[in-house]
């Protein structure tokens, strides 16, 4: 008999792998300030890889403006230093008690290209739920063949399996239609 807390894991495993692509995209910058993208920024901080958000408060006063005041002024310089490294793209502007960070108005090829970047993102997550998908179905095949399940319940997973599947790209590409949406907003 077909047990429905089986699919419990591969539930999770999907819910994280839309959970890791949300991460993921969240650091892209729209052309509008947003805390989120200093995520992957990590200071040297006494010898320790710190994120920049747990070494400092970081708002964002303005639509194209996000402000970094660290809670121990004797790091700023190496903040400045973690952005300058960083991918972001921004200088930024340090008055010696808090870093500005202000961001540029979008080109159209630039809009472009993020939305690119987005639809790759997506279909790479989109991958790795059909790979959950196609593993678990070969773990049901092998019980099908070990006679562990019957033909009739092995046809009502896969159609489970591959339900959830649907729901789960689904999400994914809502997300990516958001963030594109988010990008090419003027």
């Amino acid at each position: 008999m077909i047990n429905k807390d089986e699919y419990s894991k591969t539930t999770e495993m999907m819910s994280q792998a839309i959970d890791a692509f949300s991460e993921h995209i969240s650091t892209i910058r729209a052309g509008r300030a947003n805390p989120s993208v200093l995520n992957n920024i990590y200071v040297d901080y006494y010898g320790q890889k710190t994120p920049l958000n747990q070494i400092g408060n970081v708002s964002s006063p303005e639509p194209r403006l996000l402000v970094i005041q660290p809670w121990d002024a004797s790091i700023i310089k190496m903040i400045e230093k973690a952005i300058l490294a960083s991918d972001l793209g921004i200088n930024p502007q340090n008055d010696g008690r808090v870093i500005r960070l202000v961001f540029p108005v979008l080109s159209q090829e630039r809009r472009n290209e993020l939305v690119k970047k987005v639809k790759t993102y997506g279909e790479e997550a989109k991958v790795k739920i059909r790979n959950i998908r196609r593993d678990d179905i070969e773990k049901y095949k092998k019980q099908k063949k070990d006679s562990v399940i019957t033909e009739d319940d092995y046809a009502i997973i896969e159609k489970d399996i591959q339900n959830l599947t649907d729901e789960n790209i689904t999400k994914i590409d809502d997300i990516v239609k958001s963030k594109t949406d988010e990008i090419m907003e003027v």
